[in-house]
């Protein structure tokens, strides 16, 4: 079997100083490898991370280097070969797809580089759609996204 490895190790995972407080994420020795019948793309190799609450991360590298791998992993949309991966301080490998999808709904947020928002919907809509499924009543709804809008400045966009 032929192997074929990815720059992943060497892309930048650089964080904004943060606090002392205990890592929201902790990523150790993380290792992502796809087979196929002719060959093993080793996407992530002995990766280390840690993001404390409030703390910004940049992932930057190369095309191919393992960004949208790891991004993957973190989101809990798919699980590494090797590693271990706490989030708040609790082990995420035998969750479960409805525990991944719901701690996906509730505690962690994707901003997508192609927006993905359907098109048929509203600024509104497409902001207010998420917390449909957390099944919050229509008034709190209303608030958080009226909320939301205003706090990035597209409140006047609501019903576009």
């Amino acid at each position: 079997m032929a192997t074929e490895s990815a720059s992943s190790s060497q892309a930048a995972f650089s964080a904004a100083s943060g606090s002392g407080n205990q890592p929201l994420i902790r990523l150790g020795g993380i290792k992502k490898v796809f087979y196929t019948d002719e060959v093993e793309t080793h996407a992530l190799q002995d990766i280390h991370l840690e993001v404390a609450p409030g703390e910004y991360v940049a992932i930057a590298g190369p095309s191919g280097c393992g960004k949208t791998t790891l991004l993957s992993i973190l989101g809990l949309l798919d699980t590494p070969t090797e590693g271990e991966y706490l989030l708040a301080n609790e082990p995420v490998a035998q969750l479960t797809p409805s525990q991944r999808a719901r701690i996906r709904n509730r505690q962690i947020g994707f901003i997508f580089q192609a927006f993905n928002l359907i098109g048929d919907l509203t600024v509104y809509e497409n902001v207010e759609l998420p917390l449909t499924y957390r099944g919050m009543s229509a008034a709190e709804r209303k608030q958080r996204v009226t909320d939301a809008l205003e706090r990035v400045g597209m409140s006047h966009r609501m019903k576009h």
